[in-house]
């Protein structure tokens, strides 16, 4: 039962947000073998000025070692 949590810049119309829940869910029927019942998908959209303190901190650096792909870019960015 996978379930993907998405998180970006917020800005982006519902549409982009169905049409992207659509993809992700594509993507892990694909990947994984599994039924469209079985995939939920959340997104979570924050400020830019928020990105690095309760995205990028948290999630990507304190968590390095569960991270698949890493971002091009850091805190010196």
């Amino acid at each position: 039962m996978p379930h993907v949590i998405l998180k970006m810049l917020e800005g982006r119309t519902e549409e982009q947000k169905q049409a992207l829940t659509e993809a992700l869910t594509r993507a892990v029927t694909e990947s994984l073998g599994c039924g469209e019942n079985l995939v939920s998908v959340a997104i979570e959209d924050f400020k830019d000025e928020e990105w690095m303190a309760k995205v990028y901190g948290p999630d990507i650096q304190e968590r390095s070692a569960t991270i698949y792909r890493m971002p091009g870019y850091g805190p010196e960015d």
